[in-house]
């Protein structure tokens, strides 16, 4: 499964944002990555997120796959509106 979302944060997805996205992807057993551009990186590991330099108002792809991959994938989308892009 995936889905397309823009990151509105001011600082993108760095550093604080990014350890938590990683923390909050590490709770399922699906295989999480991040699209961005022309790499794709694996969600649970902060130095790939990190890697990508995803700034803000940039759209990424976040893709789950296994057995709770839609939980993973609509938990990590309403993560990243209601606390990433709500930061300041």
């Amino acid at each position: 499964m995936e889905k397309e979302i823009v990151i509105t944060n001011e600082t993108g997805l760095h550093a604080r944002p990014a350890s938590a996205f990683v923390n909050e992807a590490g709770k399922y057993e699906s295989d999480v990555e991040i699209a961005f551009g022309e790499k794709t990186v694996n969600a649970k590991s902060i130095m790939g997120v990190m890697s990508l330099g995803i700034s803000q108002d940039s759209k990424i792809v976040i893709k789950t796959n296994g057995e709770d991959e839609e939980e993973a994938l609509n938990s990590l989308i309403n993560f990243v509106e209601e606390k990433i892009n709500k930061e300041h």
